[in-house]
């Protein structure tokens, strides 16, 4: 049998281009991809197919927005990914998920290695939810997945959304104060949808410490971090009315607050170079004004193994 010709195989080869107003080529170059930001929009609940790739979809979304009724198992605390993903994972000023699909497999220094999208989904339910990891394989977290692939539609791999990764970065790095974030938590309302315990209210408002807030290991349990989100979102009813200091007084009064421990978290940096307002030890330096810890049920279930390190004798 006469085999046909290799050009006839290669001509079967297309060039896959972006679709969609975002992406345009460059002048002189077929091949090259410009995206512009402001011309690129997040596709949103409505947008999601009838079919089998939009059921995984929705049900990604879903499992964001009523995680821990969803996921009893695996998001032990009562919050859910939406209470810092807010707005589906679409908000610019509170964590957005859009594009993350895009940034990953990256490294981070946290963990010292490269990881890949599920890892970093399976951290947020071990720290930021205190729970425990999802098996990668499962149907929940290819559903995960799928959303966060959904909302990187078109979106070019290494892109940062609205120049940031995660919660933006305070102009300001400011000393807080656990006295005066106590008085404001009073005086700014907090206390109305947080409670005076810092519990919440299952369903509605997250726990802000205890058993069933954020672990210690969480990036909201830093001094900066947490003072970010504060600054950008809260109060709900009225954001960035707070001054930088009064964000940065309510995040040392809360993180003062005991919460659960975050199994692992000594091996976090190994490389060194953890933030300076990291509330344990890790490499090289002490702990930042750690808060009282309370034990996880299940310390096994709340690690997510680092992958190896390619290259290093050591590890």
């Amino acid at each position: 049998m006469r085999r046909p010709p290799l050009v006839a195989l290669f001509g079967l080869v297309v060039p896959l281009i972006a679709c969609g107003g975002p992406a345009k080529e460059t002048a002189g170059d077929a091949k090259a991809v410009v995206f512009t930001e402001a011309a690129w929009a997040p596709k949103r609940e409505a947008d999601i197919p009838a079919d089998s790739m939009g059921a995984s979809i929705k049900r990604g979304l879903y499992l964001l927005r009523y995680t821990p009724d969803s996921l009893p198992a695996y998001a032990t605390a009562n919050l859910k990914c939406t209470s810092c993903h807010q707005d589906d994972g679409l908000d610019p000023n509170a964590a957005p998920l859009t594009g993350s699909h895009a940034r990953f497999p990256k490294y981070m220094a946290r963990s010292g290695t490269v990881i890949a999208l599920a890892d970093r989904v399976n951290y947020c339910f071990t720290r930021s939810l205190a729970g425990n990891a999802i098996p990668v394989g499962s149907r929940e977290m290819t559903d995960i997945l799928t959303y966060l692939a959904f909302i990187s539609y078109d979106i070019p791999v290494g892109t940062k959304i609205a120049g940031h990764d995660g919660l933006i970065a305070m102009k300001d790095t400011l000393v807080g104060d656990i006295a005066r974030g106590e008085k404001l938590y009073v005086e700014k309302t907090c206390v109305a949808c947080h409670g005076a315990d810092g519990a919440g209210i299952d369903g509605a408002f997250p726990a802000l410490w205890g058993a069933k807030s954020y672990s210690i290991g969480a990036s909201m349990a830093r001094l900066e971090r947490a003072a970010s989100f504060i600054w950008h979102n809260m109060p709900q009813t009225a954001p960035k009315s707070l001054t930088p200091q009064e964000a940065f007084d309510l995040s040392a009064y809360i993180n003062s607050k005991p919460r659960p421990d975050s199994p692992g978290k000594e091996l976090d940096w190994p490389m060194g170079g953890a933030p300076k307002d990291v509330p344990y030890k890790t490499a090289g330096r002490e702990a930042f004004n750690p808060p009282p810890l309370l034990p996880r049920a299940n310390p096994t279930g709340a690690v997510v193994p680092n992958p190896p390190v390619i290259g290093r004798s050591d590890r």
